[in-house]
């Protein structure tokens, strides 16, 4: 155990965190995303039995969003045959939480495309697997530098 690090991110999280660097990116996928076959050549980390906003927000506790980047922060849009059959409403869970961290708030979240995403989520460098049974839970970060204070 560590000191001031949430206990929700493992040992090898905290590794591949560390060794992402400034551009790279991370995808905290719902139970439904296909990880592993979207994960080829990604570190894929299955954390089932846990929350997307729960991993995020203990993520953005030690993990700087891009400030060279308009919208750091991605979520799936929306498919057409669902809109107004589905309700995202974990989105302003997300937006809260990235508030906290980054002073943009829900300005640094944008949105893509389902096909777009994933064709994204292909070149991360890591896919966090959980148990999220939220449609459209799926949230992708780019990291950013430290900067001393």
């Amino acid at each position: 155990m560590l000191k001031g690090i949430p206990s929700i991110l493992s040992p090898e999280l905290l590794k591949v965190l560390c060794e992402m660097g400034h551009g790279d990116r991370l995808v905290i996928a719902d139970g439904n995303f296909p990880s592993e076959s979207m994960g080829k050549d990604a570190v894929v980390i299955r954390m089932d039995g846990h929350d997307v906003p729960r991993i995020l927000d203990a993520i953005l506790q030690v993990f700087p969003l891009d400030t060279y980047a308009d919208k750091p922060v991605t979520l799936m849009e929306l498919m057409p045959q669902d809109i107004g059959k589905v309700e995202a409403t974990i989105w302003d869970a997300y937006k809260e939480i990235v508030s906290r961290y980054d002073a943009r708030g829900a300005e640094a979240v944008g949105n893509i495309e389902r096909f777009a995403f994933y064709e994204e989520a292909k070149k991360t460098y890591c896919i966090i697997a959980t148990g999220e049974t939220a449609l459209y839970a799926n949230v992708m970060l780019q990291k950013g530098v430290v900067v001393n204070e």
